[in-house]
């Protein structure tokens, strides 16, 4: 039985035989061990299908750019983020101990491959790039992120101003996306910075925003998610 052409796109579905798989799998391994050994510039595909021992032909056939190895890393590190912020989600109510749960979850998946992502994120701030967290490359995984945090908020029995209710699933993305920035740049042993911050913010935050109730605090509120969707839909 031949093996079946993968599709290309982040979020694609695997090879259909077994065997397809297994080969898609060991070629993303690799890159990605590659990758942290000697840096995402300096890897090539025909260094990964050399060091994988699959012909070069058969790595593009699976990943036709080293973009596409890193598209796909993204959406698998986002099922592992999902899958280990499943116990706290299940276990509690309270918004602070729910979103400082997915945060965590967020830097324990990522941990293994802390030294990459200094040399990486080089790549990724490029607003051009493909492999940008905002980009439409990568909206794939970027989704299935904001629909996690909005799990965390749906399934908690924090008070949320009704608008801004639903604009901070997205919100919170952007907050996590700056804690993994922290994270990149956090040289404490084990990172042990970055989940302070964590386990500081996530309380504040649940305070601020049970507070966008009060309505003192509304025009404001009302302001800034004005300000928010203009830059949003800005060209």
């Amino acid at each position: 039985m031949t093996e079946q052409a993968a599709t290309t796109g982040a979020g694609a579905e695997p090879a259909a035989t077994a065997r397809g798989a297994q080969t898609r799998q060991l070629i993303l391994d690799t890159a990605l061990r590659m990758f942290k050994e000697h840096g995402y510039a300096a890897t090539s595909m025909r260094a990964v299908a050399r060091e994988a021992g699959v012909a070069v032909g058969n790595a593009y056939y699976y990943f036709p750019s080293k973009e596409h190895l890193i598209l796909r890393f993204y959406d698998d590190v986002q099922a592992e983020h999902r899958a280990a912020a499943a116990p706290v989600l299940a276990g509690s109510t309270e918004f602070a101990d729910r979103l400082a749960g997915v945060l965590h979850a967020g830097v324990d998946t990522n941990a293994p491959y802390h030294a990459f992502a200094t040399s990486f994120f080089k790549v990724a701030a490029d607003p051009d790039s493909p492999l940008s967290p905002f980009s439409a490359e990568s909206a794939g995984a970027r989704q299935a992120s904001i629909a996690l945090f909005a799990e965390a908020l749906d399934g908690s029995t924090i008070k949320v101003d009704a608008q801004l209710r639903e604009e901070l699933p997205e919100l919170m993305w952007l907050a996590y996306m700056g804690v993994i920035l922290f994270w990149v740049h956090d040289r404490s042993p084990g990172q042990r910075k970055t989940y302070l911050l964590i386990d500081r913010a996530a309380p504040l935050l649940a305070r601020l925003i049970t507070m966008s109730r009060l309505p003192v605090l509304r025009p404001l509120i009302r302001e800034a998610l004005d300000l928010l969707r203009h830059l949003r839909h800005r060209t």
